[in-house]
């Protein structure tokens, strides 16, 4: 198998599972934000692996982006899909599926990990910090299981079924609307320091410093990348609430 993984990750969570699958099954690993030639890379391969978070079990904008522009290279590939998550999303793993007109008979696994949460200013997601630990090991428990199958030809597909679909429908059904009103949601009080990181890790290139004020081009994909970075917690996005805890879970390799 000739294999590479693509992977978009906010703020570290796919990222982890992105690069511990491809040195587990000796594969090349590439964020999407990279400026490769993607397209001679999926020539050189007859299988690609994406990884990605799910947010309200719909596959991310940016994500969404990538796919359409290289739609004619995923259609003749082999596919194995990731989705990480914080909680069961239901279909996660299928939505990516969903994207690529008749896929069905080139996916080769498809798979859930439970990640920590990166949402860091919602009471309802609470930042427990025990789950920091615990879920990534699970998650690389679960991964060798995933290998171990994928070697041995035993295709599984997490997400299929009915109560799955119920399940995403029933998350997804409000998001569009959700990720519509967050491209213009960027926010940053005043004790920004316009120290202009935020601007340089934004993977839609959505800010920008003018005049001394960083503003925003209405491209946001709702990753909290920028939310969970800031020094001086200054930025949001889509809620107002100042985070009090930001999540560095992997920020460092991110």
């Amino acid at each position: 198998m000739r294999m590479v993984v693509l992977y978009f990750s906010g703020t570290g969570n796919s990222k982890f599972i992105a690069r511990h699958f491809a040195k587990k099954m000796g594969a090349e690993c590439h964020s999407i934000e990279e400026k490769i030639d993607f397209k001679q890379l999926f020539n050189l391969v007859d299988t690609v692996a994406v990884v990605y978070p799910i947010y309200g079990s719909c596959v991310p904008r940016i994500m969404r982006e990538f796919v359409a522009l290289y739609m004619e290279e995923f259609q003749k590939k082999k596919l194995i899909i990731f989705c990480t998550q914080m909680v069961f999303s239901g279909d996660g793993a299928k939505a990516f599926a969903r994207l690529i007109p008749n896929c069905e008979e080139h996916i080769l696994y498809a798979e859930h990990f439970k990640m920590p949460n990166n949402i860091c200013n919602f009471p309802l997601f609470p930042m427990i910090r025990i789950g920091l630990g615990i879920k990534p090991r699970r998650a690389l428990k679960r991964l060798d299981t995933v290998c171990n199958n994928i070697r041995n030809g035993v295709i599984k597909k997490r997400g299929w079924s009915i109560f799955s679909s119920l399940l995403g429908k029933t998350q997804n059904v409000g998001y569009p609307k959700i990720e519509e009103k967050a491209r213009h949601s960027f926010r940053a009080d005043n004790t920004c320091t316009k120290c202009g990181l935020c601007v340089r890790i934004c993977p839609m290139n959505n800010l920008e410093i003018v005049n001394g004020q960083v503003i925003q081009k209405d491209n946001c994909t709702i990753c909290y990348r920028c939310v969970n970075a800031c020094p001086k917690q200054a930025a949001t996005v889509f809620l107002k609430a100042k985070p009090k805890r930001q999540y560095k879970g992997f920020q460092k390799n991110t």
